[in-house]
Parts: C-alpha cells; structure tokens; sequence
C-alpha cells in the first residue's frame, strides 16, 4: 500500500524541517554548495519562516521530506491585492509521478486565497520538460524574457 502524504506548511519553529527541505532542493536541483556551503543560520531562518511574505510548504512521507515548494508573497502597488511566486519547488526523484508536486502547488492555492492573492506564478527553464508540462496543466502559459542585472 503506498504510504500518505501529508502537506504542511512551515512555521518559526520548524527549522529541522527546513533544514531538510534546503537539502532536498540542493539535491533535486545538483546544486548542493549553494543550498548547503552557506546555509543561513537557526535566527535567520526562524525570522523567514515567520514572516508574513515567505511560504514554505513540505510534502512528509513517514516524517521524511519528499516534496518542497517555496513561494513568496509580493505585495501590490496599484491596487491592494498580492501576488504568489513560487521561487523553488522539488520532488524527490523516488517519489515523482505520485501526485506530490501537484499537491503542493494545490496548498499554496488554498494559502494564496486565504491571503487575497490574485494570482500564482512560476518559472520555468526550457528544457525541463516536466515542470512545464506541470505548470501547463496547472496554468496558462505566457513567454517572457527573464534578466539578471548583477550588482
């Protein structure tokens, strides 16, 4: 029987869990040294964890993270609503194809309403076939130019 999986939405006082999640992205994403050489410390995280612009949501197995999203809130200037980004989001290679991502993007939707938010939004690179047949089943697809302006 395949096991549940639960969706829980981090607080200030889950920084084990967000220590799990940071090395899930670090992995799913081959990126390890950024998520892990620098890693912020216990404060900082428990400031961001309950801070009321960062969202961050695990997917638990057996207590273990095997999904991750982390989203913020951007608040709007031209009219008083708020958008949701969703700046990472990662599933265990064993665990794909089981719904999860999907998941997490589905409790981002019910924490997005419950803050007033208009609208979620994601990025995507070419090439990663799967997040963007994720995302085109989840959304409407629009083809923008993303740039980095280094400081």
């Amino acid at each position: 029987m395949a096991e549940k999986v639960s969706v829980k939405q981090l607080s200030a006082t889950d920084f084990h869990l967000m220590s799990s999640m940071l090395s899930l992205f670090g992995e799913v994403f081959d990126d390890v040294e950024i998520y892990n050489a620098k890693r912020p410390g216990k404060a900082y995280m428990q400031k961001l964890l309950g801070s009321d612009y960062f969202i961050a949501l695990v997917a638990l197995k057996d207590e273990q993270v095997v999904g991750a999203l982390a989203a913020y809130e951007l608040q709007k200037f031209e009219q008083e609503r708020s958008e949701i980004y969703i700046y990472d989001l990662a599933v265990d290679e064993t665990h794909r194809r089981e719904g999860i991502a999907t998941s997490l993007i589905q409790a981002l939707k019910k924490i997005s309403a419950e803050r007033g938010a208009y609208v979620i939004f994601v990025q995507a690179d070419y090439g990663d076939d799967p997040a963007v047949a994720l995302y085109t089943k989840l959304g409407i697809r629009e083809d923008v130019m993303h740039f980095d302006i280094a400081l």
